[in-house]
């Protein structure tokens, strides 16, 4: 009878700390994982390429990665924070140097053959940093502001210079979702925003610059200290940024460009910069409801997509797996994002709910760009869908920082109500 009590003491010790993961966040990110790999696989079907099982690999060496991440505390991150964020922008710097070249943009460092992207898993260290630094000040005031700004500005602009203009859009959506959740005004929020929809109104529909900088001094007037001048300087901005938008454009390549403006009108171009979103929409339609069935899509095996095992992939799942298949993956993201919500809110501190919430606003800000771009909502950015897309540091940043928030709902205090 003591053996067995011995026994089964030893077996609920081993049991009991993984009763308190939440199951259905390791779950679902598996299943997607799984999943990706048999599409990949089916857009590479005719090319003998070998990414769809290097795809579950690196996805199982993430997944134990995010498993001993969960185990561990998160909250020691807090006083390695500068330690993070200064291997982060070395990293980002060495690209620069001695860096990779492909695809027009110059993103990965070569080592032991394997080409790695600082840029994805500095998305990381950009949410660890704003997290241990807004856990110490509440961004309530327009000095903790510019600072979570000045914070991101370095790795952003490393980032932005690769150049790879869909991370740096991703670096901006984590540092907006961080700040909201850490109780900044959504009026400011959406001041520090206007700059960049007043650079681009300016130069491509000047009505609507006018309308939004008539909205954005309104905006000013209601939540600025000073509210004539807050009115007039926002306006005084948005002239500025106009302006100062020509140069910014001259800034991106031409490829960034096409990418930002054809999404608009694809058919103007529809052998060039218009290709791809042309074959996209044609490869979701024709899927229809229930979608042609794996490995029996025209416009995926007949590789009319370029890049569909990438950036793309989403346009495979509507043409073989069709409406149906497509609203089951939006499904999926919905039930992780609702699960990071939960546990931002469950956490047991203010820096473990930042690291759930920068989570979660670098997965839905993928998503909605990813899905939209090859719908013809979004601008082609080269945004990657998370766990779906084959990309190797993509993967492995995606499953640590599910390991990261792991950690979170694991330490969260168990007086708490459980979810």
């Amino acid at each position: 009878m003591f053996q067995k009590s011995v026994r089964r003491s030893r077996w609920r010790a081993w049991v009991q700390p993984w009763l308190e993961f939440d199951w259905l966040l390791f779950i679902l990110p598996v299943g997607l994982t799984l999943f990706g790999g048999i599409m990949i696989r089916s857009t590479e079907l005719n090319r003998g390429w070998t990414d769809w099982w290097q795809h579950w690999l690196v996805g199982g060496i993430g997944l134990l990665i995010a498993v001993a991440i969960s185990r561990s505390r998160y909250d020691n991150l807090i006083q390695l924070k500068w330690i993070v964020y200064g291997a982060t922008n070395i990293s980002l710097l060495a690209v620069i140097f001695i860096g990779t070249t492909a695809l027009g943009a110059q993103r990965w460092i070569t080592i032991g053959g394997f080409n790695i992207q600082p840029s994805e898993f500095a998305k990381l260290g950009l949410i660890i940093t704003l997290a241990a630094l807004l856990h110490e000040r509440t961004p309530d005031s327009l000095g903790s502001i510019f600072k979570t700004l000045a914070i991101t500005a370095v790795p952003w602009a490393l980032v932005f210079l690769q150049p790879d203009l869909g991370t740096s859009l991703v670096f901006g959506a984590i540092t907006m979702g961080m700040l909201y959740w850490g109780n900044t005004s959504p009026g400011w929020l959406l001041l520090l925003v206007s700059p960049l929809v007043a650079t681009l109104l300016f130069n491509l529909y000047l009505p609507g610059w006018f309308a939004w900088t008539g909205l954005i001094a309104l905006m000013g007037w209601r939540t600025l200290p000073w509210p004539f001048l807050g009115a007039l300087g926002t306006v005084v901005m948005n002239l500025i940024f106009g302006r100062v938008g020509n140069l910014l454009w001259n800034l991106l390549k031409d490829y960034q460009k096409e990418r930002l403006t054809t999404f608009l009108t694809p058919e103007k171009d529809p052998l060039g910069a218009g290709y791809h979103l042309i074959q996209s929409r044609i490869a979701i339609g024709s899927g229809g409801l229930h979608g042609r069935g794996l490995y029996n899509g025209t416009q995926t095996q007949l590789n009319f997509i370029p890049e569909q095992h990438t950036d793309f992939i989403f346009s495979a799942i509507g043409e073989e797996f069709g409406f149906i298949g497509s609203m089951v993956i939006l499904l999926s993201f919905w039930l992780i994002c609702l699960r990071l919500v939960l546990i931002a809110q469950n956490a047991k501190d203010t820096f473990g709910a930042l690291l759930a919430i920068g989570v979660l606003s670098m997965i839905v800000f993928q998503v909605v760009v990813n899905i939209g771009m090859t719908i013809g909502l979004a601008p082609v950015t080269g945004i990657p869908l998370p766990w779906l897309s084959y990309g190797r540091s993509a993967l492995l940043t995606n499953f640590i920082a599910l390991g990261l928030v792991e950690s979170v709902a694991y330490h969260r205090e168990k007086t708490k109500k459980k979810f």
